[in-house]
Order: structure tokens, then C-alpha cells, then sequence
């Protein structure tokens, strides 16, 4: 999968722009603020029909305007050339269009154009609560599984009404059951996908950690869940009494969390800036494999700032696995400093295309 074309109108700092862009790497120059994040995120927001970070989507509209569009044309892996068409308008919501035709369902959107994005933000994955962990778990198996998020949506319904009744002081058994008849159900099919996914990426996250260290340390990934010792029905009705007084569910698949680890040891406690970017990094890449295996098609690769905080050896071995070998497929990279792109653009074995972002408009180098 690659995008061949994407024309920008109001978007967070651009006003107008329309760019063609290299099916192999493309490289943006700017200094912060310039809008190079911007471009990558109207690119994801295109294939994800979300922004990056967690806001309203109405923020993405440029100061002083009422509305928004972003309209890219796409080539997938077996040669098939798509549409696609997103906008807001104040006040009036988000039209997404594929091919011309308006999806009934924006989530029927998800995974139909794959794309795997690392950001200076990621270290929230490795710092942050475990809502960043499970959020990243969603998005990635929602992408490849259509009816994950049948099920997410499904349990979030059921845990929604089971916390109200807990709120209104519901005592009847009955009730509850009833209620969580359908909560254990998505549960169930939940931390299936959740475990067989962490089980699958692994290995996989194993190698490119190592590859990224030099091999100078080991890095880990374990599922936590308390679907991992017993059924949830078992311990919903174990911890029933307890969530009375509290007023919520305290336990279930929406408690679940990706252990991080460096060694013997935490990697959230002692792992350095480097060391915890090689980790969101080697996880990402992870991803990648796992959503060109589940989709078939290679998905579209955002590097933002990705020498940041990086020696140069993790640097380079880093570039080096992006840009040769064949395994990835269009990517993006931004940074501040014009010598790291020119080495990048020295070392790839495929097309390249340098642009220089100012002030949200964008020029050929």
C-alpha cells in the first residue's frame, strides 16, 4: 500500500497544499512547528479517519476556518488505485468517502489502509497507564480484524450499563446476569485476540529489539490480564460486592495491560530515553510484519523524529533495516537536521523525495 497523492485544505497549520510523493521514502525537512508532524498526521488521519492524538476532531481545523478536507489517491500492493475522501465541518461532523461512495459505518474504514506510525509520543507506551498499552492493542488488532471491534464496542456497551446499575445500587442477581451474560461473552473473544496477538508479535518484537541494541540487551512483552487465571463471569460475581461500594467494575478485559520488560527487570523503572525508544521502535516494526502478514497489504510507514534520543549506531542499524531488504514499503520520515536526511537519502535502495515544510507549505528539494 502506498498514497501517491494527497491535496490538504485547512489542516491543523496548512492551508492548501497538493503533493505527490516518492512510493519509497520520503523525507521532511523543517524546523519545529514548520508543519512536517502536520503533513504525517493528515496523512494518517486519511488512513485512520482519527487524529494521531487523543482530541476532538474538530481541533485538526485550521485557526479561523469552518471546515477541513483531505483527499488522497492510493496504489495497493496488487496493483488497485483507490480514493479516499475525509472533512469536517464545524458544527456538522465528518464525511468520509471511499471511492466515491460514503461509508454507512466509518469504523467499516479500519484496516483498509494499513498504516504504522512512530512517535516521539510512543513513550507513553513504555511510561504511560495501561489505557496507552490497551489503546495501541485495539487499534492494531481492530486494523486486522474487523469483528475485534464488533466485540470491543460490545463490551464497552455491557460494562457501561453493569457500572450504572452498581452507581443506582441494583441488587438483584438477575439483573446483573443478564447483563453480563453479553460483557463475558466479548471478554472471552477479546482476550483471545489480545493473547494470540502478544503471542504472535513476540518473537517478532524480539528480533528487532535485538537488532536495534546490537543485541547489547534483551527486551520483553508479556499480556496481563485477569482473564489469564479464570472466566470473568467467576470473577465478576467473586467481586460484585466490592464494586457496590466502588461504583464500577474493577475487573475485566478493560483492566488488561502489556508488561514491558528489559532483562530481569522493568523496562518502565529502568530503562533509559534510548533504551525506551529502541523498545516503542523494535515494537512498532513488530506491528508492521504483523499487519502486512493479517491484511496483505504493506502498510505505510510515518517516522517522525526518529533520531531523536538515538545513538548513532541504533541509528543506523535502525535506517539500515528500513531501507533495505525489502520488507517495508512507503515510508515517511521528518526531522530538524537536513545531514540526517541526506545520509538517509545516501543509504536507501529505493526512490526518494526531499521535502522542506515552512509555515504548512511544502517544496521539492
Amino acid at each position: 500500500m502506498r498514497i501517491d497523492k494527497i491535496d490538504i485544505l485547512n489542516f491543523k497549520n496548512i492551508p492548501e497544499t497538493n503533493l505527490e510523493f516518492s512510493s519509497g521514502v520520503n523525507c521532511l525537512l523543517g524546523m519545529n512547528g514548520m508543519g512536517k508532524s502536520n503533513l504525517l498526521e493528515a496523512v494518517y488521519f486519511l488512513s485512520m479517519s482519527r487524529p494521531l492524538s487523543s482530541m476532538p476532531e474538530s481541533a485538526l481545523i485550521r485557526h479561523g476556518e469552518e471546515m477541513l478536507m483531505v483527499k488522497g489517491d492510493y496504489h495497493t500492493d496488487n496493483g488497485g488505485e483507490e480514493q479516499v475522501a475525509c472533512g469536517i465541518v464545524k458544527g456538522k461532523g465528518k464525511t468520509l468517502k471511499r471511492n466515491g461512495k460514503e461509508y454507512q459505518r466509518i469504523s467499516e474504514h479500519i484496516g483498509k489502509f494499513p498504516i504504522v506510525t512512530v512517535l516521539p509520543a510512543d513513550s507513553e507506551i513504555v511510561s504511560g497507564s495501561g489505557e496507552h498499552r490497551r489503546r495501541l492493542l485495539d487499534m492494531v488488532i481492530s486494523q486486522a480484524d474487523p469483528l475485534y471491534l464488533v466485540w470491543l464496542i460490545k463490551y464497552n456497551r455491557a460494562l457501561e450499563s453493569r457500572n450504572r446499575m452498581l452507581r443506582a445500587g441494583v441488587k438483584d442477581a438477575l439483573l446483573f446476569e443478564s447483563i453480563e451474560t453479553g460483557l463475558c461473552a466479548a471478554a472471552a473473544e477479546i482476550h483471545a485476540a489480545r493473547k494470540k496477538w502478544t503471542d504472535e508479535l513476540r518473537p517478532v518484537f524480539r528480533r528487532y529489539y535485538s537488532m536495534i541494541s546490537g543485541d547489547a540487551e534483551k527486551a520483553s512483552i508479556k499480556y496481563k490480564s485477569a482473564l489469564n487465571e479464570g472466566a470473568l463471569q467467576d470473577i465478576l460475581n467473586s467481586s460484585r460486592a466490592k464494586d457496590s461500594v466502588l461504583g464500577y467494575t474493577s475487573q475485566g478485559i478493560h483492566r488488561d495491560d502489556l508488561q514491558t520488560g528489559l532483562g530481569d527487570y522493568s523496562m518502565r523503572r529502568l530503562g533509559s530515553q534510548g533504551q525506551v525508544k529502541s523498545f516503542t521502535i523494535a515494537l512498532k516494526f513488530a506491528i508492521f510484519d504483523y499487519l502486512r502478514e493479517q491484511g496483505g497489504e504493506t502498510p505505510i510507514l510515518l517516522l517522525d523524529d526518529i533520531f531523536d534520543k538515538l545513538d548513532a549506531s541504533r541509528v543506523g542499524r535502525i535506517m539500515e533495516a528500513v531501507s533495505g531488504g525489502g520488507n517495508f514499503g512507503q515510508i515517511f520520515i521528518t526531522d530538524t537536521n537536513r545531514e540526517h536526511l541526506d545520509e538517509t537519502i545516501a543509504s536507501i535502495r529505493s526512490e526518494s523525495r526531499l521535502f522542506e515544510a515552512k509555515d504548512g507549505e511544502y517544496k521539492v528539494l
